[in-house]
């Protein structure tokens, strides 16, 4: 993938390319970032442009046989590391184990979600994991000499997702790795990471895209009208992944937004024998579903938020869908500085405890319970 096939983002490709130019590329970066912004075709686009044998000024030749390799993610000297699973009958598995899987869905998707790179693993309720012995694997391969380039590089996507004691072994080899190794780290969550690890790394923040190069973007993939094109792009807040479910998945984005409306409103009244109903709907969503349900209230309590702020920047700052709107113009004065922080702590709690396998119908009642006491205050 050549950097000029990566949407949006031209800083961060510029910086890229001038510590090339420079030769002071950081041995271990962390590109930091919510899914859809880019972070992993960054990744991979500067993976190809520090293998590249003929590099040009603003990116990688794509020609010449190390390009060539890259680009179908078998070039010898690029590695990776991914979530992975146990199953029947790998009780040890490692990024290796589903590289075939890994390379047919980053070759069909580079913009690659979590939610659909856990479907090439036949997931549902579980998650995947960065096992103890990759570490093993991690460091055996770059204890190697490099077979054709310069660099050795290892992109490991999901760092957050890394065992403790897989982190904890590779904290040695990431601050003193052997000459010509590059760890290039896309991480979704960098809150999650292991302290000690996100201290040996260079982090760099991935923005949202341009809300009008995703426009452009959409304009020519999706047949739908240019002013729908720009609703969903606003919506999707700088994020490619957010912007094609909005497209594709409208049914799932109306069940959520209308199970988010129903719980305020049952937390407003304080309707115990509703919000009990209601526990029980959002609990026989799946892990993913829930998941992406709680990431939706957490935009729409920020959305409200700014409302409630900041109302003379509406237009430029809130980006809210038509029916998302009307909600909002009667709750917006119940999200405000002394409960918009507990609100969001309490959200990203539940999301924290719901990955972690956590009863669900005990972890939404009370979460409901704190919201209850917060909406009112």
């Amino acid at each position: 993938m050549r950097f000029s096939e990566v949407i949006g983002q031209k800083k961060i490709k510029e910086k890229f390319i001038q510590t090339v130019r420079e030769e002071r590329v950081s041995h271990a970066q962390l590109l930091s970032g919510e899914e859809g912004f880019g972070g992993l075709p960054l990744a991979i686009a500067f993976s190809q442009f520090i293998l590249c044998e003929d590099r040009k000024e603003n990116d990688s030749c794509g020609e010449c046989p190390s390009c060539q390799k890259t680009s179908k993610l078998i070039h010898p000297d690029l590695h990776f590391v991914f979530p992975v699973t146990v199953t029947k009958t790998n009780s040890k598995p490692v990024s290796d184990d589903f590289i075939t899987e890994w390379r047919e869905a980053l070759i069909e998707d580079p913009y690659l979600s979590t939610n659909r790179w856990y479907n090439y693993l036949g997931l549902e309720n579980k998650q995947g994991m960065i096992y103890t012995h990759e570490s093993e694997n991690i460091i055996k391969k770059l204890s190697l000499k490099t077979f054709e380039a310069e660099y050795k590089v290892m992109v490991i996507w999901q760092p957050e997702r890394m065992n403790p004691t897989c982190s904890n072994k590779l904290l040695k080899i990431i601050e003193e790795p052997p000459p010509k190794t590059l760890f290039l780290m896309v991480s979704l969550l960098p809150e999650q990471i292991l302290p000690t690890l996100l201290s040996r790394v260079q982090r760099i923040n991935i923005p949202g895209i341009e809300t009008d190069i995703l426009v452009d973007f959409l304009q020519n993939r999706h047949d739908l009208p240019l002013g729908e094109l720009r609703k969903v792009a606003k919506l999707a807040n700088g994020s490619i992944t957010r912007a094609i479910e909005f497209i594709i998945s409208v049914d799932d984005y109306n069940t959520i937004f209308t199970l988010f409306k129903k719980w305020m409103r049952l937390c407003y009244k304080n309707n115990i024998l509703g919000i009990l109903e209601w526990v029980d709907e959002v609990s026989s969503l799946g892990r993913e579903k829930k998941k992406l349900f709680l990431i939706y209230s957490l935009r729409m309590i920020r959305e409200n938020f700014l409302l409630n702020s900041m109302p003379n920047y509406r237009d430029r700052l809130v980006r809210l869908s038509e029916n998302e709107e009307d909600f909002s113009n009667k709750f917006f004065p119940f999200i405000h500085k002394k409960n918009i922080f507990r609100l969001t702590e309490e959200i990203n709690k539940t999301i924290s405890d719901i990955e972690a396998n956590a009863y669900s119908k005990t972890v939404f009642l009370d979460l409901s319970f704190q919201v209850m006491g917060l909406i009112k205050n």
